[in-house]
């Protein structure tokens, strides 16, 4: 996709039904099919114990790089279009799920609008996004929180271990 319109987006992956690196392979994929989208960058797979609602299993989780010239609200639609596909049911807040899409950071930008955030609120402060976002962008900078390898510093406590 050679459009210099393009913005770099990351989106976290998640999932911790069924069999979990199966779902965040086909992440990988349905994210290279969508229009106007490169998939640039996958980060390893990582494992992560729940962080709020703790009584389910452990998570896989990974982060990809996309270059997009969609708008974020359209992207977020495909994500959410994506979850769906895999069966994405939401009966519990932070609940067990086949695959749950996050859209982490767009460009540098700072949205706020009823059906999205970004940054991702939560980014700073979880470590299974931080860490995988950081493979791929050592030099990350989170729009109005600061440098992502700071915010990592301070969640290193959080259970992570890279399993491919």
């Amino acid at each position: 996709m050679g459009n210099r319109d393009a913005l770099p987006a990351f989106i976290g992956i998640g999932s911790n039904l069924g069999d979990a690196e199966a779902y965040v392979a086909r992440a990988w994929d349905e994210l290279g099919r969508l229009p106007r989208t490169r998939l640039a960058a996958r980060s390893s797979l990582y494992r992560s114990a729940p962080l709020y609602y703790t009584e389910q299993a452990d998570f896989v989780n990974a982060v990809a790089r996309l270059d997009t010239s969609l708008p974020a609200l359209d992207l977020l639609d495909a994500l959410l279009s994506i979850e769906r596909r895999c069966g994405r049911q939401r009966r519990r807040l932070n609940g067990p799920r086949t695959l749950d899409l996050d859209l982490l950071l767009y460009g540098r930008q700072v949205i706020t609008h009823g059906r999205l955030t970004v940054p991702h609120p939560g980014l700073a402060v979880r470590r299974f996004a931080l860490e995988p976002l950081l493979e791929l962008d050592p030099d990350c900078v989170i729009p109005g929180v600061g440098a992502a390898a700071d915010c990592l510093e301070r969640c290193l406590d959080q259970p992570l271990k890279k399993i491919a």
